[in-house]
């Protein structure tokens, strides 16, 4: 049985994107088959982190939500993107990741904002990919702040995700969401703090935010010059796998696997 996990920030700039991306990648690594929907349709870009070329691409998640596609037709196979420094293919024989991007064309970003779309739709989308595709884990990367898309992919998730950066703002926010994913009977709750200064005692930091929230913290992530480097053109978790984030990451995973 696939296990839903969304991962979701209340403001936008949290890096929920990447953390999703390196999730993704690291439960390849482990031999599992992965699905990712980018439901983020205001402003996609998880694409980038696999080095998928949009304009290459026939059908999006758009185009499935206006009736023109099944949802599997819209799935990228993109784990030959999950890759080490050297260019080599991480993941096992077996393993899989898969793509549902949404369209990154300002038409039909548009679009979709103005005619909307059936959210029940997207819910059957969600059902269809993981039975199709056989999958392990379906990752949903949601758009910040409270909407129906959002409280739909609270709702059906067996785990939720909560990014939020060390800042007041964020703390703020989060607090809303927990309440409505606490109201929506989520399973599994995890706060991940992100884009943490490296001069931060992330101990001390991670315990701050637990008592905070009463919620655990599954990990605090590093804000690094490679990240940056990178600049959303891969993954830092094949690329580095000895790097702190990458660490970070893999206990994530082990939360929730």
């Amino acid at each position: 049985m696939t296990k839903i996990i969304s991962t979701h920030s209340y403001r936008g700039g949290t890096g929920k994107s990447n953390v999703t991306a390196n999730l993704a990648a690291t439960l390849a690594i482990r031999g599992h088959r992965v699905g990712i929907v980018d439901t983020d349709i205001q402003s996609p870009g998880i694409h980038t982190l696999f080095k998928v070329d949009l304009n290459s691409v026939q059908y999006t998640l758009n185009n499935f939500l206006w009736g023109h596609c099944g949802v599997t037709d819209c799935a990228i196979d993109v784990t030959g993107g999950v890759v080490d420094a050297n260019g080599d293919v991480v993941p096992p024989e077996g393993a899989k990741v898969f793509l549902v991007p949404s369209s990154i064309k300002t038409g039909e970003i548009a679009r979709i904002l103005k005619e909307k779309y059936d959210v029940e739709d997207l819910n059957r989308g969600f059902i269809t990919l993981c039975q199709e595709l056989e999958l392990d884990y379906l990752l949903i990367d949601t758009h910040p702040g409270v909407n129906e898309e959002t409280l739909l992919s609270i709702a059906i998730s067996d785990t939720l995700l909560l990014i939020l950066r060390p800042d007041v703002q964020d703390y703020q926010g989060t607090a809303v969401t927990l309440d409505l994913a606490r109201k929506l009977e989520v399973p599994q709750l995890f706060l991940i703090v992100n884009k943490a200064l490296e001069a931060f005692d992330f101990n001390d930091l991670a315990q701050r935010v637990f008592s905070n929230y009463r919620t655990p913290v599954a990990a605090v992530l590093p804000l690094s010059t490679d990240l940056i480097q990178i600049g959303s053109t891969g993954l830092l978790r094949t690329l580095q796998p000895d790097h702190a984030f990458t660490r970070a990451i893999e206990s994530i995973v082990d939360a929730i696997e």
